[in-house]
């Protein structure tokens, strides 16, 4: 039976024309030239484009797309765009930033088809070129410092993907993870560094969970290691560590291109007012998503067909998450005995002393505080249980007070119970008219306190140092000492309030705890926060009167940061009390 080309129509009659067998291989070979023709027409848009004509060039793509098939233009883009960035030689970040703006402009006008074809070959050519340089497979044409910068250009475009929203932090973090996953080589952690300098703070914008998990990772593989690690990957640990407590470093995390990513996300902001838009989520794909696509299909393309299944994937995966959360209860249930052990007789007192203890920093210990949802009444044992635990510690940890001062910021109830815990320290150290004659009479009947049967030197210096960066920092007022009568003082007392007012002097010229007793260690001299401190002060007679007696025959004689600021603070209090004249 012979080939016709053609259509059969409504009368079983077939219209077209014959094409023998001989002349059939010419015309793929014309579908191969048409390829040719296509291929070097892309890539001399590409070669052509620049952040001045990004907007004429994808004007030309949208003309070649409707010209062509669409995965014949996606192929050949793609293909285009991978080989120029998976270059042997290290390759500036501000042109991948615009490879990577072409990239997401190209996912919001053509569709998720699109990026998603982009992504799923970046990764797999990433991961390709990842395995020949570790197995020690050179190309024959690539000098050997040049080996293995085809996988940094390639982490390069895919963090900068993620950062023009292409494809969410669960791809990026996946990679992360299996950098991680292996003995962490040099080029591992250099990998490891380009993510982090790209798209370290948007990762910690989006997932800060998950950041912790990483750090926790990364913690555990340079333990395997040993002691026998390079400044590199100490570098790597540094800028992790430093990027999960929001302490930004410039020289760790500075983008190069940095400049050029704003100006592409402006642009691509602006795309939206202009064109017709088909995608604007980013990909929420996995990499083991990309790497089951062959076997289990695409399910984040519409339409394509998948054969996985949630049910028996969540069987097999929660076993590590089931060893994890027995290991944080086991824990969790020795911080318990150990909260009764520390006189934790209640059970907000004791959730607050775990929190405390497993809290990976300050500002981690206040959000876990928040979501315990306590009363307002409820939340003074927080305080309560803060300057237990800072007066039981053998030297003094700024960690508790900085906690409270995070949390006096939130609400002014914490500055309250701050005060009124001052007081019950203050009579614990024997002086018994401190507090009023109310609350004096009424503390046989509950005031909340710990019983302590005796207060040790460190738990005076202890506090002391934490209530002075609380003064200094505004999260309590100098007023909050008004009932103590400073002609009349107990050895305790004195001894507690001179170390007191040594810790408001060093922390109004510190902005971050000071850890030494070494007060000459204070160079600075501002005027303007020893003054603030002192001079709501003035307001009570009494108490002016009783600080300018405390500090003239305490600081008498010294010199340095004390001399200095024990005479500023004087003269403050003089000046603001005109009754009171100058010696």
């Amino acid at each position: 039976m012979h080939r016709i080309a053609g259509q059969c129509n409504g009368n079983n009659s077939f219209t077209g024309r014959y094409i023998p067998p001989g002349l059939r291989k010419q015309s793929s070979t014309s579908e191969g030239e048409d390829t040719v023709k296509l291929t070097r027409q892309l890539k001399g848009l590409i070669n052509r484009m620049s952040e001045q004509n990004m907007s004429t060039v994808l004007d030309s793509i949208e003309q070649v797309y409707r010209n062509h098939r669409r995965h014949d233009v996606t192929s050949a883009l793609t293909t285009l765009m991978i080989n120029g960035i998976s270059s042997h030689a290290m390759l500036l970040d501000s042109f991948i930033v615009l490879h990577a703006a072409f990239i997401s402009s190209l996912h919001r006008l053509i569709g998720v088809e699109f990026a998603a074809f982009v992504v799923q070959n970046a990764v797999s050519a990433y991961e390709r070129h990842l395995r020949d340089y570790e197995s020690d497979v050179p190309d024959v044409t690539a000098q050997s410092e040049e080996r293995g910068k085809e996988c940094s250009n390639l982490i390069v475009l895919l963090s900068e993907l993620y950062n023009f929203q292409v494809i969410s932090c669960i791809l990026l973090y996946d990679i992360i993870k299996d950098l991680l996953g292996k003995t962490l080589s040099e080029f591992r952690v250099e990998l490891l560094l380009k993510i982090l300098r790209s798209s370290g703070q948007q990762l910690r914008q989006d997932d800060p969970s998950a950041l912790k998990d990483i750090v926790t990772l990364a913690q555990s593989s340079i333990a395997n290691q040993g002691d026998d690690l390079s400044s590199r990957t100490k570098f790597m640990i540094e800028t992790l560590t430093n990027l999960k407590n929001n302490k930004n470093k410039k020289s760790g995390t500075q983008h190069q291109g940095g400049d050029a990513v704003e100006r592409m996300k402006k642009f691509l902001s602006g795309l939206s007012k202009k064109r017709h838009i088909q995608a604007r989520e980013a990909l929420r794909v996995s990499l083991d998503d990309l790497r089951a696509a062959e076997t289990k299909g695409k399910w984040w393309l519409v339409g394509a067909a998948w054969g996985g299944d949630p049910l028996v994937d969540q069987q097999r995966a929660p076993s590590t998450k089931q060893h994890e959360a027995e290991a944080e209860d086991i824990s969790n249930t020795a911080l318990v005995k150990l909260a009764r052990k520390q006189g934790m007789n209640t059970d907000i007192r004791r959730s607050t002393f775990v929190v405390l203890m497993s809290s990976d920093d300050y500002l981690d210990a206040c959000e876990r505080l928040a979501q315990l949802n306590l009363s307002e009444v409820q939340q003074r044992e927080i305080v309560r249980v803060i300057l237990h635990c800072c007066g039981n510690e053998k030297s003094y940890n700024p960690y508790y007070a900085l906690v409270c001062q995070q949390l006096c910021q939130s609400s002014h109830a914490y500055k309250i119970t701050l005060q009124f815990c001052l007081w019950d320290f203050l009579r614990d150290l024997g002086e018994t008219n401190v507090g009023g004659a109310e609350i004096i009479k009424n503390l046989k009947d509950d005031d909340g306190r710990f019983e302590l049967k005796t207060i040790s030197s460190s738990r005076i210096k202890n506090v002391a140092k934490a209530y002075g960066w609380w003064i200094a920092k505004d999260c309590c007022s100098i007023t909050i000492l008004k009932p103590v009568d400073f002609t009349l003082l107990k050895p305790q007392t004195r001894t507690f309030l001179r170390e007191l007012f040594v810790q408001i002097f060093v922390a109004s010229q510190a902005s971050s705890p000071v850890l030494t007793d070494d007060t000459d260690e204070q160079t600075s001299r501002n005027r303007g926060s020893v003054e603030d401190i002192f001079v709501k002060a003035t307001k009570i007679e009494n108490l002016g009167l009783g600080l300018i007696f405390f500090l003239s025959n305490t600081f008498k004689g010294e010199e340095g940061l004390l001399g200095w600021a024990s005479a500023l603070a004087k003269e403050t209090l003089q000046t603001g009390m005109n009754e009171i004249p100058r010696p």
